[in-house]
């Protein structure tokens, strides 16, 4: 019998937290979000949690609660969810298209929003202004704060820490951020009217996993560069996808491919929440924007294109507004099966997702509580012995102490 955490606590030592920044957000920063020693965001401080904050994290967390948002289009996937179109986009704006991630079309919608005064503000990450590889986040007022927000940022980011000061605002705005953290903030709609007031366009990039820190750090050692002495540390963008640059204030330049970066799973160092994730494309979203490779990996520089997956009115009516402003481009439509040829791991992690918390469960660990997302369904066609063999992974991976974690203590990173 599967069971969630009963203590925020119990999420952050069974390896289930993400670092999204909602106890520090609902806490008003008396819980703060401190980057560990194993180079993860983790709120410090959750065992002084009064009750009720405890009761409204436990409902909320990405470590506890992952739901689709019950939506009306007649279409429905079992891997990729509810969606009204599919289609490719990229941004109508050739130097956003270039210096942002993929296509350009997250950086472009919310750009596009700001322009036509649909929100007053954007809530997303961006990379630190005084230690470019690591992230914080922003509410960006103009468009072109919007813009220099460009770019995936692979470590982990927390933007939901800002979300009850976008609340306080009482203005309506969009958020930028990963599919767990749109989860999130449906589930806290639920609790708070607020959200769906003011939170009026909620949108996602199809997230591969959130690397810890230590993947960019083992970069720096790799190139012998001191974090201090950086002036820009990129991910993505200046291309599809773009070169992984680092620059230093002494001018010194160092790159990587895409391809180079990321070609030894086993140096991923992906969140333990990550492998576990039941809902990594954004069905609480109004749009989900994608990578388009086919067979799930760039063979070279491309101009730049997305694939888009809109799941509501308001997503629908956004991309035909910023078509029309020539904000967007939109190309030919894609089916849920070449989506697969492009996401090929998402398929596999959505089908292993239910084993994956039997053998949690097994081992004594909490689970994530999913709803709408079909992962019972989708664990049923596993043969018995990948399921076994699935099951029998995460209680090895348990027994090695791989999931667990110490509570952080403020100030300790």
């Amino acid at each position: 019998m599967q069971k969630s955490a009963e203590t925020i606590s119990d999420v952050i030592t069974s390896g289930l937290c993400i670092g999204c920044g909602l106890c520090e957000a609902v806490t008003g920063g008396r819980v703060a979000m401190e980057m560990t020693d194993y180079g993860a965001l983790r709120p410090a401080g959750v065992d002084n949690l009064t009750e009720e904050e405890e009761a409204i994290l436990l409902a909320v967390c990405p470590g506890t609660v992952a739901m689709s948002r019950p939506l009306t289009s007649e279409n429905l996937d079992d891997i990729w969810g509810t969606y009204s179109t599919m289609r490719y986009a990229w941004a109508g704006d050739d130097d956003v298209r270039y210096k942002a991630a993929t296509g350009g079309v997250l950086t472009a919608l919310g750009m596009h929003l700001l322009d036509t005064g649909t929100v007053n503000f954007v809530l997303q990450v961006r990379a630190r202004q005084d230690a470019p590889m690591r992230s914080e986040w922003v509410m960006s007022e103009t468009p072109d704060e919007v813009k220099k927000s460009t770019g995936s940022r692979y470590g982990p980011t927390a933007p939901l820490a800002g979300f009850v000061k976008a609340l306080e605002r009482k203005q309506p705005f969009a958020i930028i951020a990963k599919p767990c953290d749109i989860g999130a903030v449906h589930a806290f709609s639920k609790i708070d009217p607020r959200v769906n007031e003011y939170c009026v366009a909620r949108m996602v990039m199809v997230c591969g996993g959130q690397s810890r820190l230590t993947k960019s750090q083992a970069l720096l050692t790799e190139f012998e560069v001191a974090e201090e002495s950086l002036s820009t540390f990129r991910y993505r963008g200046y291309g599809n996808p773009g070169l992984t640059t680092i620059e230093t204030e002494g001018g010194c330049t160092f790159q990587k491919t895409y391809n180079e970066l990321w070609e030894d799973e086993g140096s991923w160092e992906l969140e333990t929440r990550c492998k576990l994730c039941p809902d990594a494309l954004g069905e609480a979203a109004d749009i989900a924007a994608a990578d388009v490779w086919p067979g799930g990996g760039p063979t070279g520089e491309d101009e730049g294109f997305n694939g888009i997956i809109v799941r509501s009115d308001a997503g629908e009516e956004l991309v035909r507004s910023a078509a029309e402003a020539k904000a967007l481009t939109l190309g030919d439509f894609i089916s849920p099966d070449a989506f697969n040829d492009f996401q090929p791991h998402q398929v596999r992690k959505k089908h292993a997702a239910d084993a994956r918390y039997q053998g949690m469960a097994e081992a004594g660990l909490p689970t994530i509580h999913s709803d709408g997302l079909r992962l019972e369904e989708l664990g049923r066609n596993l043969s018995s012995n990948d399921r076994k063999r699935q099951i029998e992974g995460v209680k090895t991976r348990i027994e090695a102490g791989r999931f667990q974690e110490p509570l952080p203590i403020k100030g300790e990173a």
